[in-house]
């Protein structure tokens, strides 16, 4: 476990999310965004919303309609305007237009689960937390990192088993790992940094 994380970390010292933004408010309006969604498309559409509404107070200007217009081109954009609308409307009243350093408090919001909780706070607020996606998924289950059978259970299992001094940066080197490297339909084998450390019985052949 070490050596597999501290070839990640030699690969990459400081990974960190590929969505674009510049304050914790940002980062959760595009984690929402993202959802059944790529990261580069979303960061299509935020480089032209949060410069005209980058808090909640602005989004709560432009309405649902005028969210709409900047994000029609993401996967089920009506029912994420819906959600961040009502999102930053919860966050002005609630928490003084500010992102909660809480996960019962993020949670609490509209479009907000568990993963989308550990992506900021993990990312925003530095804490040791993993937000299991499928590419984390599917390289915790094949690599033998952390075998489970839902996501609940992989993230579980990391927690437990990472070491403490990559626990932080694990979220990003995983992610990227299975987005790059760890393919779902034809992994990159031949070209892995943790081959030999792997698991996987049907690697592709060189």
């Amino acid at each position: 476990m070490h050596e597999l994380f501290s070839r990640l970390a030699e690969l990459n010292p400081k990974p960190t999310t590929e969505l674009e933004y510049r304050t914790p408010f940002e980062l959760l309006v595009a984690v929402i965004l993202s959802a059944q969604a790529t990261d580069v498309g979303v960061n299509k559409a935020t480089r032209r919303l949060f410069p005209v509404a980058g808090t909640p107070r602005k989004i709560l200007e432009l309405g649902e309609d005028g969210l709409k217009r900047y994000i029609s081109t993401i996967g089920l954009f009506n029912a994420k305007a819906k959600n961040v609308v009502a999102t930053c409307r919860i966050l002005l009243e609630r928490h003084g237009g500010e992102v909660p350093r809480d996960r019962a408090a993020l949670e609490a919001l509209p479009g907000v689960g568990r993963k989308t909780a550990n992506v900021v706070l993990n990312t925003a607020f530095g804490e040791p937390t993993i937000a299991v996606d499928t590419h984390i998924f599917r390289v915790a289950n094949r690599t033998g990192l952390a075998p489970g059978k839902d996501v609940r259970a992989v993230e579980d299992g990391l927690l437990r088993r990472v070491p403490e001094e990559f626990l932080h940066d694990a979220h990003h080197w995983l992610i990227l790992h299975g987005r790059y490297v760890c393919k779902a339909r034809r992994p990159e084998c031949p070209a892995c940094a943790i081959r030999d450390l792997c698991r996987f019985p049907d690697k592709t052949p060189a």
